[in-house]
């Protein structure tokens, strides 16, 4: 087992520029490796993860207190998007490669010989998440996303896990290096300031971020004043909100109480799909069923002293709002690390109406295990908080199996703002447990996300480390590989021949 260092490091000036001028060199050669090539390299790093794992789960138990079976999940986790992004490599699919012959008789004219795909941004700069030290930290999706697209990393560290990024970081580098990949595809910087320096460094064409609304728009901000703007892909903040019909209460109410408890406790309340509120149809027992339920949760240490902090705060300022019951206090206890560890806390805000009118406070995150509830009146009144929500990860709805003409139709103008202010709408499960596919959609309108059009999760995440390029009227043997008539790298491509689509006429 290898001992925790708790020691923090800043780079210096000479290190990151040592860095940054190695990932800026390695751009073009690992971005002409063919896609096959490339995924045999992410193959190769999953399976070294795999075998350290034993390893980078110790580690990272003692440095964030997580538990041995959420960490070992993690693991798992990381080295299945890692293969996941490895399959869409060798199906190729993904640079959508598009060919127009020729067409002298093209509706608008001669159509000139066309050929289209997607190729790296550059060098990727990603800041590693606090609470995902492997899913969403240096090997995480955002690490596995960019170098399936051809795009070197400089991985920032998050100073949660300094030793667990340190050794992730050897793993992800030395199963490189084995595959043949050009020194500086990836590589790993710690510090506040380093992470600023590299952002606003010509060097770096894109960034991707998973934190605070603070430190995201922070950054954003960074990244859209370079005298190059890049496209920053920031994950920042999300309330979450959930909806339960009478229906719904009547045909399970018990079921949905035991599952919002343990949604929103899942992981001491600190993932970016928490549920923060519930919305309630007046007159069910359900919020007595959940402070029952509340109660019997146990403390679960925070990531670190400073979530800590800023979780105690906004338990203060959610308080404090009028109208607002505390229907379970959290307790704090003490940790052996010196993180506290919470009991959770429920609050009610009573009304809807109230809700709104203080939804400043109380429609904002608050990271850590809290979460309001507030019962509705009129059927209107949940799709009006649904409106008020700023941009979120996820809109749940609980409805009854089978719902009725009545109940259909009045969930049909709440199904439509869900559509408006999220990215992905849940039905009758629980928004925390983001599955890995092809499908999923990881993104909202801002705060959610600050790239509405793009997901973090899931292999769609590739899409946002490529852009197009076209080629018109080019020699074959001045093509890129991919786009040769003879189709060397056999890709997939969607080929218009002359004299197609004499629809348009």
């Amino acid at each position: 087992m290898t001992t925790v260092d708790q020691t923090g490091r800043e780079e210096s000036a000479a290190e990151l520029d040592r860095c940054l001028g190695a990932a800026a060199a390695a751009a073009d050669e690992w971005g002409r490796w063919t896609p096959r090539r490339r995924a045999e390299a992410l193959s190769a790093v999953a399976d070294a993860l795999d075998a350290a794992a034993t390893d980078l789960v110790s580690i990272a138990g003692q440095e964030t207190g997580l538990g041995e079976a959420r960490l070992t999940g993690e693991v798992k986790r990381t080295t299945v998007q890692l293969r996941m992004f490895a399959d869409v490599l060798r199906d190729g699919s993904y640079l959508r490669i598009v060919l127009d012959r020729r067409d002298p008789d093209f509706v608008l004219g001669t159509r000139p010989d066309l050929r289209r795909w997607l190729v790296p941004l550059g060098p990727v700069l990603v800041f590693a998440a606090s609470n995902f030290p492997f899913a969403f930290s240096v090997a995480g999706g955002d690490t596995a996303s960019a170098l399936a697209a051809g795009c070197p990393v400089v991985l920032k560290a998050h100073p949660g896990h300094p030793v667990t990024s340190q050794r992730t970081a050897e793993v992800v580098r030395s199963a490189l290096a084995r595959s043949g990949a050009p020194d500086g595809t990836f590589s790993l910087i710690s510090g506040r300031e380093a992470g600023v320096r590299a952002l606003r460094d010509p060097r770096i064409s894109a960034a991707a971020f998973t934190g605070s609304v603070a430190g995201g728009r922070a950054l954003f901000d960074i990244a859209s004043s370079r005298e190059s703007p890049i496209p920053f892909f920031g994950e920042l903040g999300s309330i979450n909100p959930v909806v339960v019909t009478a229906e719904a209460v009547r045909e399970r109410g018990e079921q949905i109480a035991a599952g919002f408890v343990g949604s929103f406790t899942l992981g001491a309340g600190q993932f970016c799909t928490k549920p923060g509120v519930l919305l309630l149809p007046r007159g069910t027992d359900l919020p007595e069923r959940l402070a029952k339920l509340v109660h019997d949760v146990p403390a679960a240490r925070l990531l670190t002293s400073g979530i800590a902090q800023r979780y105690q705060e906004r338990i203060e300022e959610l308080a404090g709002v009028p109208g607002v019951t505390v229907l379970v206090a959290g307790r704090e206890q003490a940790d052996t690390s010196g993180v506290p560890a919470f009991t959770p806390t429920l609050f009610h805000a009573g009304s809807t109406h109230n809700l709104l009118e203080h939804r400043a406070v109380l429609l904002e995150e608050n990271f850590g295990p809290s979460t309001v509830i507030a019962e509705y009146d009129a059927d209107d009144d949940p799709a009006e908080i649904v409106a008020a929500v700023d941009g979120s990860l996820t809109v749940t709805v609980h409805t009854s199996s089978e719902p009725a003409d009545a109940e259909r139709a009045r969930l049909a103008p709440l199904l439509d703002l869900a559509a408006q202010r999220s990215g992905r709408i849940v039905f009758n499960e629980w928004p925390t447990g983001v599955a890995v596919t092809p499908a999923q959609q990881h993104g909202g309108p801002y705060p959610a996300t600050t790239a509405v059009s793009h997901t973090s999760v899931g292999t769609a995440a590739i899409e946002r480390f490529l852009r197009p390029v076209t080629y018109q009227n080019a020699p074959d043997a001045l093509l890129p590989e991919a786009l040769r008539e003879a189709n060397p790298w056999d890709l997939p491509r969607t080929v218009n021949e002359a004299g197609q689509s004499r629809n348009w006429r």
